[in-house]
Parts: structure tokens; sequence; C-alpha cells
């Protein structure tokens, strides 16, 4: 029994001893296997705070982000501004004008980050063709990847009211309307002011216009004629009647020029006009003698030279040049 029982007790306590060394080691394992759950838990929770931060500081950048300007419709330029946390000192701006992620409802232009050691700022201008809040599409700018931000369009056509054609537009919003009618208000009343000053003083200087228009044209008839009677000259043409011309015309241009009845008045009637009648110093005994040289060649009966019918009309051009002179001195 004795042995029995010892045999018994070993094979008891062997068990028991195998079930302490299974124990022990599975103690062993948990003591080596807790050091890296911590470990583990410890590289969760970072990991958890470090998206936290992440998360927080765009959805502060985004709360602090505001738009320029402050409301936009479709189809309009702005520029969101997104304030950044300094930098450790300042730097050139990092400017991104292409490859740009294409978007059906916005069109980025071009995006600016400023990094500042008093704080940095993000710039992208774009302009969006949809109203509502828009989310603008990922982008990587100087290293550093941003998301999530979004912008607020508002609609031209009210969003509370359905779309109504508006009314006809007044008749001065036509294109070229406003010019036609204050165009036609001004010649009207120009043309009032020129019959108000035409009733009181354009009588008087349309007088005095179509004078030295008439007198201008006198002069040039004249000089004309004087040509004439020497080409008549010089083709043969009967001497008598181109001293009757010489006499006739120049009487016809004093009559207009003096506006005095000149045609039967003699050299001496010449002589005696009044010395102002003209302008002052003029000689009217030459005047005279023009005359009564012509009508002693018309009246005398002896034979005329061509020397003497091309002296008169010599003194004749004289006179006319002296006339023209005079009326330019005058009218001056």
């Amino acid at each position: 029994m004795g042995d029995s029982m010892q045999k018994k007790r070993g094979i008891f306590s062997g068990v028991v001893h195998g079930r302490r060394r299974t124990g022990f080691t599975f103690k062993v394992l948990r003591k080596r296997q807790k050091p890296l759950q911590a470990a583990e838990k410890a590289m969760r929770k970072i990991f958890v705070l470090t998206l936290f931060i992440l998360t927080a500081a765009v959805l502060r950048a985004q709360d602090d982000a505001y738009l320029i300007p402050r409301r936009i419709h479709v189809g309009d330029p702005a520029v969101l501004i997104v304030p950044l946390q300094p930098s450790r000192g300042d730097s050139e701006d990092i400017v991104l004008t292409s490859g740009f992620p294409q978007d059906m409802n916005i069109d980025i232009h071009r995006i600016i980050l400023e990094r500042r050691l008093s704080g940095g700022r993000l710039l992208i201008e774009f302009t969006a063709f949809v109203p509502g809040a828009l989310h603008l599409p990922d982008f990587e700018i100087g290293g550093e990847k941003f998301s999530g931000l979004s912008v607020t369009v508002n609609s031209v056509i009210g969003a509370g009211s359905a779309p109504v054609l508006s009314g006809p537009a007044s008749s001065l919003a036509m294109p070229g309307t406003a010019f036609l009618l204050y165009g036609s208000l001004f010649i009207f009343v120009f043309l009032l002011l020129l019959a108000v000053w035409f009733l009181f003083k354009g009588r008087v200087f349309m007088r005095e216009l179509y004078k030295k228009y008439k007198r201008r044209m006198l002069f040039s008839s004249m000089k004309k004629t004087e040509k004439r009677l020497q080409k008549a000259l010089l083709k043969g043409v009967d001497k008598r009647v181109i001293l009757d011309d010489i006499s006739l015309k120049f009487r016809e241009f004093l009559c207009v020029f003096t506006e005095n009845n000149c045609l039967s008045m003699t050299a001496a009637e010449f002589e005696n006009l009044p010395a102002g009648l003209f302008w002052p110093n003029f000689n009217f005994f030459s005047l005279g003698n023009f005359f009564r040289l012509c009508d002693e060649f018309r009246f005398s009966g002896v034979d005329v030279s061509s020397q003497d019918i091309t002296r008169l009309l010599d003194d004749m051009r004289n006179f006319l040049v002296s006339f023209e002179n005079g009326n330019k001195q005058a009218a001056a």
C-alpha cells in the first residue's frame, strides 16, 4: 500500500508538477506579450491624436477662410484665402498656375502659397459655374496637401422664387435711344438760339457777309475782263469796241463797288467825289484822268494805237489792285 500510494503520489505529483510547469510557462509568455500590447496601444493613441490635431487644424483653417468678394455668384471670379500657421521664417511665394485637378463645377486659375513668420496664407483664384456648397478638389503645393476646402456660391436667380421673365425694358434702355433723344434736343435748342440771334444780329451779319462775297466775285470778274480785253487786242479786234468795253465794264464795276450810279458820270464828276468814299487818301484825280483819256480815245476820231489801249488796261489793272488792297484793309 505504501508503495502504491507512493507511486500514486508520484504520478499525481508529476501531473501536478506538469501542470505547474505548464502554468509557469503560460505566465512567462503573458509577461513577454504585455510590453508589445502596450506599445501597440500607445501607437494607436498617438495616431488618433495626430489625426484629431490635423482634422482640427484643417477645420480651424476652413473656419478662418474667407472669400473676396464676400458674396459670389455663378461665373464670378473669386479668391479663397485660407490663413495658415506661422512658419519658421519668411520664404518666397510658391505660385501654381497649371496642373490643377480637373473639376466640372469649379475652374481653378491660380494657387499661391505664402509662408511668413507672422502667419502664412493660401490663396486660391477660381470661378464657380454652379450654385450651392462646392468642395474644391484636393491639391498639393509646396510639399503640403490641402483637402476639404469648400465655398458657397450664390445663384443669380433667387432660390426662393421661380424664374420669371423680366418686364419689357424702357425705351431709353434701347441702344442709341438716349443719343438720338438728347441729340435731337440739342439740335432743336441750337436752331432756336440761331433763330433768335438771326432776328437781332443775323440779318446785319448776313448782309455784310454777302457784301464781302459779292465784292470778291466782282474783283474776280473784273480781272477776267481785263485779261479778255488783252487777248482781244492781241487778236486784232476793233480798238473802238475794246475802248467801249473798258469804259463800260469799269463803270459797272464802280457802280457795284461804290453803290453809286457811275454809268453817266463824267471825268470831272469822278474828280469831285468825296475824299472818304473809298478809303482815306484815295487819289480820285487819277481816276478822273483815266476816264478823260478813255473818252478822248473813244470820241476824238483819231487813230488809237495798241500801246495806248495797253496803257489804259494797265492803269485799270492798277486801279483794281489798289481797290482790292484797300478793301482788305478796310475789312481788317
